[in-house]
Parts: C-alpha cells; sequence; structure tokens
C-alpha cells in the first residue's frame, strides 16, 4: 500500500505510552487452556473469564492471585453463557438478559479480587458479546449500564472506533480503545470473523512491525489493504494461541525500542 494513505506523523506526537493486555484464565475442570503463567509477567493488564464462556472459580481464584503477585491490571472478562462455544456464538440475548450476565460476572470476579485484598480495574466484554457491542446499540447500552451500576469508576475495554466505546463516552463510563495484534481487520474497522481464514495472524515479527506503525501513524491496514484509522489505548493479544508468548514479548521489545512506555489504562 502506498504509504501516501497514512497520515504523517507530526514531530511531538509521539504516543507515550500504552497498555499490553490478554485475555486469560480460559481452562476449567480438567481442561487446560492457554499459557497464563507465562503470559501474566510480560503484560501490563489481564482479562479474566469469568466461567461464562470459559473459566470456573477455581481458576478464576488462581488466575487473580498470579495477576496481583505480578502487579498487573485485573479485568473482568464476561462472555455470553456459551461455555461449548467459547462465547464466540451469537446468542442475540435481549437487553436485559445482557444486562445481568454482565453484571454476574463482573459480581463474581470482583469477589475474588476482594478475598485477594486487590481491586478490579476494568471490564472487557469477550468474544461475540463484544462483536456485537461494537455496532448494536442495545447491547453496547446494556454492558455500559451493567459496568456503571455496579462501579462507574471501572474502565470498560471496546473495540477501537466502536459504538461500544462511544456509549461508554456517551455516559461518562472511563474507557479503553483497543487494538487486537493478533487479529485482521475489515475495511469497516471490524475484526475479520474468525469464519474467515485470514482473520488471525500467526507470524510475529509482522504483528509487532503492524501494530508499532499502527500506534505511530494512526492507521492500520485492512485486509483488503485500504487505510483505517485507529485509537490505541491499550493493545490485546490471545493466550490461548500457540504463538502467545512469542508475540507479547516480541511486542514489549518493540515498544520499549520505540520510546513507548507499558502501562495498565
Amino acid at each position: 500500500m502506498d504509504n501516501q494513505a497514512f497520515r504523517k506523523i507530526e514531530e511531538g506526537t509521539q504516543q507515550a505510552h500504552v497498555d499490553l493486555n490478554s485475555d486469560i484464565a480460559e481452562s476449567f475442570g480438567r481442561y487446560t487452556l492457554g499459557l497464563d503463567e507465562q503470559i501474566i509477567p510480560l503484560v501490563s493488564s489481564v482479562n479474566i473469564a469469568c466461567g461464562m464462556h470459559a473459566g470456573d472459580p477455581c481458576v478464576m481464584r488462581k488466575t487473580v492471585r498470579r495477576a496481583k503477585e505480578a502487579g498487573v491490571a485485573i479485568g473482568a472478562h464476561p462472555g455470553y453463557p456459551d461455555l461449548q462455544g467459547f462465547g464466540r456464538r451469537d446468542l442475540n440475548l435481549s437487553s436485559d438478559e445482557v444486562y445481568a450476565f454482565v453484571l454476574y460476572q463482573i459480581g463474581a470476579l470482583d469477589a475474588f479480587c476482594k478475598a485477594e485484598h486487590t481491586m478490579l480495574h476494568h471490564v472487557k466484554p469477550h468474544g461475540q458479546l463484544y462483536n456485537r457491542a461494537a455496532k448494536d446499540k442495545s447491547c453496547a447500552q446494556a454492558i455500559v449500564a451493567a459496568i456503571k451500576d455496579y462501579n462507574p469508576t471501572l474502565t470498560l475495554v471496546g473495540l477501537s472506533g466502536s459504538l461500544l466505546c462511544a456509549c461508554a463516552e456517551e455516559a461518562g463510563l472511563p474507557c479503553a480503545h483497543e487494538f487486537f495484534a493478533d487479529r485482521n481487520y475489515t475495511d469497516e474497522g471490524t475484526l475479520v470473523p474468525r469464519s474467515d481464514k485470514r482473520a488471525v495472524i500467526t507470524d510475529a515479527q509482522y504483528a509487532t512491525e503492524r501494530c508499532i506503525r499502527a500506534i505511530q501513524t494512526g492507521y492500520l491496514q485492512s485486509v483488503s489493504g485500504a487505510p483505517v484509522h485507529v485509537r490505541i489505548d491499550t493493545i490485546c493479544t490471545h493466550g490461548d494461541t500457540k504463538q502467545a508468548v512469542e508475540f507479547v514479548a516480541s511486542l514489549r521489545t518493540a515498544l520499549t525500542a520505540a520510546g513507548i512506555a507499558i502501562r495498565a489504562c
């Protein structure tokens, strides 16, 4: 793509810091998923599954404890009540149902935070709930209402430039715009559906270079080659991929080299 499609960086506009987050705590019972122990020390915040799409109470408790010991910000990662589908199927819940399920999961994780004498920092919806809220106003407003009613100081993490972020900001709820290091984007700035073989990026070097460029220019290249504007407060790498640790380590090194501090948003 022609570099002229990207806006030039003005002197002195270098982004000073960014959050590096990962979705974790997705194991349950006898089943282990993800590389949590290796990922947690490398990020500045974590999003902990709350038992609906993945995870269970024992995993939640253990993960909160590990995150506290590592000094990283703890977030609730509520999803659709869809353990078998990993929260990636669209259940098309009503606004009342979305509100109730999100509130329930936030409260559950916060109970473990209180028991470990630490604080819940943010909330990031998971999977298809996250994707639907990015463009469905009633779903977005239900999520925002659940978070705000529970604790209006919690930060909502949503897809950069999405309707969910707009609803949070309109309601006066702290909001962090999220960029995915390991996912491709459509021309509209949404995530390429996982049913598309181009959805997930597996090349750590490419993903890292793309991420740094997006931070520095405010733009990324969509899967079709079009420039898409993005605001990046936090960067996500998924903890359940084979390349997860490599991705996070590569990003940390590149961000430091670019003079961008890593800290919770």
